[in-house]
């Protein structure tokens, strides 16, 4: 499918599905309306919660499970199609989201695992927990809606090669591993106190003190809902993120 037919695809899919949960009553989500959200709380929300999945040039993210958000909208945005209308259909997916895609791809979370929600007074807070979570899901549709499809809406992460690779600092530097974990939106996933990362869609790095032998083979051949980042970062960036890992959890 071209990137026509993806935008269009998502977007009547999107659509339909708002108009379903409208008209049933079930939900509360509707059209975005001018004004709605914080497009500068979403984008830290939209690295913290779903660069691991999704390209977006403007957040520097090259997730590769969902889809690539820039080529979703590029044409769809070319056509006229307004902000707002990016806006509610990529609320809508946040909060009615295709958890068993037919490709056979790990689908996406619902807004519960995504975007939990604080609870005052209680000490077992959900990792990642936003204080509200419709308002936090808002905010990541618009930072989206306000970025998506623009060529020269954004730069890639600090450090990071177009291409992909996260460069060396000089000739016979160590590659960064705390870097290319920040790049490579591991933290959407995985929590890591040292890298201030609370992502709660695969496991605890501080709770699973995972050895360097086990985080170089998920890292490079992926597992379940994680990819492979093989082709992304060299074994030597591979070992970098590695040895991070592991001398911030304690693990061996």
């Amino acid at each position: 499918m071209d990137k026509r037919g993806l935008a269009r695809g998502l977007v009547g899919a999107s659509a339909i599905l708002l108009a379903v949960s409208i008209a049933s009553g079930c939900g509360t989500v509707g059209l975005s309306e001018a004004g709605d959200g914080n497009a500068a709380s979403g984008e830290a929300l939209f690295a913290q919660k779903c660069g691991t999945c999704h390209v977006l040039a403007d957040a520097g993210t090259k997730g590769q499970i969902g889809p690539n958000l820039d080529d979703a909208f590029l044409q769809s945005r070319a056509d006229g199609l307004g902000e707002s209308t990016i806006q509610s259909v990529v609320r809508g997916q946040i909060e009615y989201p295709v958890k068993e895609p037919s490709t056979g791809t790990p689908g996406m979370p619902g807004p519960d695992t995504l975007l939990p929600e604080c609870a005052e007074g209680r000490e077992d807070e959900p990792r990642g927990c936003v204080a509200d979570q419709n308002e936090a899901a808002e905010d990541i549709a618009a930072y989206v809606a306000s970025v998506a499809g623009k060529p020269t809406a954004g730069t890639p992460a600090s450090g990071a090669d177009p291409g992909g690779s996260t460069p060396e600092a000089g000739a016979g530097d160590s590659p960064d591993g705390e870097a290319i974990f920040a790049d490579a939106g591991c933290g959407g996933c995985h929590a890591l106190e040292a890298a201030g990362a609370s992502g709660n869609v695969g496991p605890s790095l501080d709770e699973s003190k995972p050895t360097k032998e086990l985080v170089i083979e998920r890292v490079t051949k992926g597992m379940g809902a994680m990819p492979s980042f093989a082709d992304s970062y060299t074994p030597e960036e591979i070992v970098a993120v590695a040895d991070y890992v592991v001398s911030s959890t304690g693990g061996r």
